[in-house]
């Protein structure tokens, strides 16, 4: 097994399963997957969950039968909850007002991300919080400013728990494809955890060519750089 293939085929997979919060869109994410997806990765991809789905996608691009700015929807990733959420939840003048005040309100902590997902109208999205509310901002561009906040916060304690949760596992080959495929997120975010973030992410770097335990690590409280 090619390690740069899998590692590869990993990351276009992640790209596939987050376009929904990805600037650009599908006009982006399409570009890297034309760029990237070489025939031994093409065949990768079709061993990994939902990659398949992602190989028919980049067939069709590559034959002319989806345009570069969009994707059938038959192959979209979550079989398309993330476009229908997004698209179908109106909100009334009371939880415009509940959001708006909550946004205003957040601090990049976890007892910020507590309080705003437990406001009515982010319970109302479910699982697709994150990117229903971003849908329902997009023509308020100083609350979707402040919602980026929302996001990377919420990703930065995300990875932060995955990245102690890989730290305590026995690492496989997969994994560590894995990992070496999110390392541009884990660099992205972990730093806003200052010198915790900062250490946690030497370990990570370590863990990728070498297997050891590691104890588990307490998140600090996140700050905005």
């Amino acid at each position: 097994m090619n390690q740069d293939t899998v590692i590869t085929a990993q990351r276009l997979l992640n790209l596939y399963r987050q376009q929904h919060v990805i600037f650009g869109g599908w006009a982006a994410v399409n570009r890297v997957f034309m760029a990237e997806a070489t025939p031994d990765v093409m065949d990768e991809l079709r061993k990994l969950p939902t990659g398949k789905l992602l190989a028919l996608h980049i067939e069709n691009l590559r034959s002319g039968r989806t345009p570069m700015d969009s994707i059938n929807r038959d192959l979209l990733p979550y079989g398309g909850m993330m476009a229908d959420t997004a698209a179908t939840i109106p909100l009334t003048p009371d939880e415009w007002r509940e959001l708006e005040n909550g946004i205003h309100e957040f601090t990049p902590d976890q007892s910020g991300l507590t309080r705003i997902q437990s406001l009515k109208v982010v319970r109302k999205f479910g699982e697709e919080w994150l990117v229903g509310i971003r849908a329902a901002l997009a023509k308020k561009p100083e609350l979707l400013e402040k919602w980026d906040l929302v996001s990377q916060t919420y990703r930065a304690y995300f990875l932060w728990k995955v990245a102690t949760d890989l730290l305590d596992a026995p690492l496989s080959d997969r994994s560590r494809a894995q990992l070496q495929a999110d390392m541009p997120e884990y660099e992205t975010y972990l730093p806003m955890f200052g010198t915790a973030g900062e250490e946690l992410l030497s370990r990570l770097r370590i863990f990728v060519s070498s297997i050891k335990d590691a104890p588990a690590n307490r998140p600090p409280v996140a700050t905005k750089k």
